[in-house]
Order: C-alpha cells, then structure tokens, then sequence
C-alpha cells in the first residue's frame, strides 16, 4: 500500500475547514480537540462504566461473520461493566458497535459539543465503538455514505483511509461495503493480493481526544492499539446525487444481499469472495498495461 500522513492541526476555522477538506472530501486530524470540552473528564472508560455498567451490550469480534446467520449478528452478550473489565485486564478482540448515546447513555449528550465547523449533523445518531487491545475492524465503508467527525479516547489506535477511486485495488466484494474477508492490512500478503501494492491512502494514528475528520464514503480499517472507545458524529449526505446513491445502499444494495445470504449461505458468501478477487485482478492487470 502506498499510505501518506493526513494534514494534522491543533485548531482550524469553519472557512478553513469548509474550504481545503469538507468541499475537498479531504481528511483532516485535529489534536487534543475533546479537550476543550467543560466536561472531558468523563470521557474515560470508568465513567462509561459507573452510568451504563448493569446495561446488556452485544459483543463482536474479529472473524467474519457467520454465513448461517445475519451478518450483523453478536458473538456474545454482557453486561457494560464486565466488557470494560475484560478489555481493561487482558487483550480481547471484543468491540461494541453503534452505540446510540440517545437511547442508551443520553445524560453523555450534555458531555460534548458539535463541532462548528459548517456540518450539519444528524443529531439523532451520536455513537459510540468500544474495542479491547487486539480488536479491529473490517475494511468498509459506511453505508449510509455519510461524512462524520470520529474522535477517539483512552488507548491509541490506528487508521487507514481510503478513497473510493482506490476500490479497485482493495478487493471490495460485490453487493456490500467492505472487502474480502482474508485480506490482513496489518500484515498485508502481496503475492496473495497483488492490487493491494497499489492502494494509495492515509495512515491515523488516534490518541486520547483527537477528531478525524472522514469524508463520506471513505474506506477505513480501524484497529484499536490498546483498550479504547470513540465517538462518531455523523451528517447525512447533502448532495443529490449522494443522498440517492445512499438510498440505492441502505434499501436496494444491503437488502438485495441480505436476501442472498439467507437463500445460498456459504455458497453466497463465497462466490462474493472469489468475484471480489477476479475483479481487483483485472484492475491490477489494466494498471500494469498503463505503466508500460
């Protein structure tokens, strides 16, 4: 993969924003941005876990998910207070995903401010991922192809990005929104997947209160360093040819696919894997031609 750094600032202006990121589809990190918040001393995993401990969360982990079952289906269940004790003591692949703040924890939405910087945010989603040391997450990207702030607290953690120009040479499977299962981007197998080389994106690394600025529709593999959770503020696309192209994802793409894993299983799951590969094969076959 050919990764380069995202331009880092420790503050930056609505029109500064607006003008080289936002309306460039740009990525942007923002140091320490959470600090500025009156109450970032609660955001911490020993807060979480004093107003939101009794609370049933599911479990995910880092294997593909099941064919037999629905793809958005939990590894396990526990309670908030035992998941933050496991991630805290030992390492564990154990991730919480999209945790709506407004119905699971809304006393946090007095904790934080919205950005001013020119997004118009869907007040109605705030989220929060938990992951445990060795927890990371499949290349994707988010099918409602929203842009989103992504900030990040306790332990470290690591990002790729991409744009969608670079889809090609991911393996992204067909009828979905992440890539072939096997594919390791932490220990990439170039002789495996040869079009990967030629990936061009950014390499984040997170620490505790930074803001990531991800344009909507941008790949990203996430992978948690040490024991952390983030939060995602998330606005709706804002352009016409976005906002349909999201409904084509969320009611057409996602449903179409639902269906055929229910129908075919493994058989599904598997012929997607292998039309991902044939597809980023000849991607990587046209590049070499043009390079001769």
């Amino acid at each position: 993969m050919i990764l380069e750094n995202v331009d880092v600032v420790n503050d930056i202006s609505k029109e500064d924003f607006q003008k080289n990121y936002f309306k460039k589809h740009k990525p942007l990190l923002i140091k320490n941005f959470a600090s500025r918040w009156d109450a970032f001393d609660k955001w911490n995993l020993a807060y979480i876990r004093e107003k939101a401990g009794d609370q049933e969360v599911p479990l995910y982990d880092n294997k593909p998910a099941d064919a037999a079952k629905s793809s958005d289906a939990p590894v396990a269940n526990m309670k908030m207070k035992d998941y933050i004790d496991t991630i805290k003591s030992k390492p564990s692949d154990l991730r919480i995903f999209f945790y709506i703040i407004t119905d699971r924890l809304p006393e946090l939405l007095k904790n934080f401010t919205y950005p001013d910087l020119g997004m118009k945010f869907f007040k109605r989603l705030p989220t929060l991922f938990f992951g445990g040391s060795d927890a990371h997450v499949l290349m994707h990207y988010d099918v409602d192809l929203g842009d989103f702030m992504h900030i990040h607290f306790e332990g470290k953690k690591r990002i790729l990005l991409f744009d969608q120009e670079q889809s090609p040479y991911l393996y992204k499977v067909p009828l979905s929104v992440h890539t072939i299962y096997d594919l390791d981007y932490e220990n990439p197998d170039y002789e495996k997947f040869p079009a990967l080389k030629y990936a061009k994106g950014y390499e984040i690394f997170m620490e505790h209160g930074d803001a990531l600025f991800i344009p909507g529709a941008f790949w990203h593999f996430n992978r948690y360093l040490e024991p952390g959770f983030s939060l995602s503020l998330r606005a709706l696309p804002n352009k016409p040819s976005v906002f349909a192209n999201m409904l084509y994802h969320v009611f057409i793409m996602r449903y179409t696919d639902k269906l055929m894993r229910k129908l075919f299983k493994a058989k599904w799951v598997d012929y997607k894997q292998k039309w991902a590969y044939k597809k980023s094969s000849e991607a990587l076959e046209k590049h070499l031609k043009s390079e001769r």
